[in-house]
């Protein structure tokens, strides 16, 4: 029986012992295909803020630098709207007054 109990015990560590083997294995599988980006290799080559000058039909959108007269088309999904100018905003003001009732039965 101690025998026995020494068996189960043995294979439990090895146990563990494999599955922490396996686990640095799929944790260097994992380092190993990351994708590694270079700087400069995906940096997009417009940012904004852009005025939007016409919106075709196809879902294209012509946008135009703010610096200078620079035009050119991007697809308008990839576009996000940029809401970090303060304009004025026009609003006008409209009372509303308690309706007429009929005094009919």
């Amino acid at each position: 029986m101690k025998q026995l109990n020494l068996y189960i015990e043995a294979a439990g560590t090895t146990r563990v012992t494999e599955l922490h083997e396996l686990d640095e294995f799929r944790y260097l599988a994992f380092e190993s295909t990351r994708l590694r980006l270079f700087p400069g290799k995906l940096k997009s080559r417009w940012s904004g803020p852009f005025r939007v000058v016409e919106v075709l039909p196809s879902g294209a959108v012509e946008i135009a630098s703010e610096k200078d007269s620079h035009t050119f088309r991007v697809n308008g999904q990839r576009l996000k709207p940029y809401v970090g100018m303060d304009e004025p905003k026009e609003f006008s003001v409209i009372h509303l007054t308690e309706p007429q009732r009929s005094s009919e039965p």
